[in-house]
């Protein structure tokens, strides 16, 4: 079965389940989308990592890596395999200076331990033709710039220095949620500075 690399397009709340995330990976290769529904600590813990928090304590998925890598196994690369009765399964390949093992996991847990161990995440075409979406990406980024600038930040009148602060704050206390809004505000006055 032929594997298609995806990447991380980004992680928004869900418009359908409260509480929930959207995690988006696109096609390397290609304009399909997968938009998987996942919870909001794994949205947390992908989150940290691809923004390079650095949080006070390890999260189960530092602990998961840390363990890993003291006894030499490595996670080479995640495989989103299936799709049935609307639940992606995902699996992890992990090798030891011994052999080669399939390890069974929640996509959602996959993708935090992907961006921990630097591995690529591959789906196949079952899997995309069954979920996968194709966006219109031009008019998703003129809508999503348009929706930017109306929006009101909680944040916008607090200067860039104020912000950093918070952002260190937020991550010592653990507050990932809050830490993840100020990250957020951060990179959209970046934009608009370039």
């Amino acid at each position: 079965m032929e594997k298609i690399k995806l990447d991380i397009i980004g992680i928004s709340y869900s418009q359908t389940q409260s509480g929930a995330y959207a995690l988006i990976l696109g096609e390397t290769e290609g304009r399909r989308r997968l938009p998987i529904i996942i919870g909001g600590f794994e949205a947390q813990a992908i989150a940290i990592e691809l923004e390079k928090m650095k949080p006070s304590r390890p999260l189960s998925h530092d602990l998961f890596k840390n363990f890993a890598r003291e006894f030499n196994i490595n996670v080479f690369e995640v495989i989103i395999h299936k799709f049935q009765d609307g639940v992606f399964f995902a699996k992890l390949i992990c090798e030891s200076p011994e052999k080669i093992s399939e390890i069974d996991s929640r996509t959602s847990d996959a993708v935090a331990l992907a961006v921990r161990f630097n591995c690529p995440i591959f789906t196949n075409e079952s899997v995309l033709a069954a979920a996968g979406i194709i966006l219109d990406e031009p008019a998703e980024d003129s809508a999503q710039e348009e929706e930017e600038e109306t929006t009101v930040s909680e944040f916008s009148e607090f200067s860039d220095e104020d912000l950093d602060q918070m952002l260190n704050t937020a991550v010592d206390e653990e507050n990932y949620e809050r830490a993840s809004r100020i990250r957020d505000e951060i990179s959209q006055r970046k934009k608009k500075k370039k």
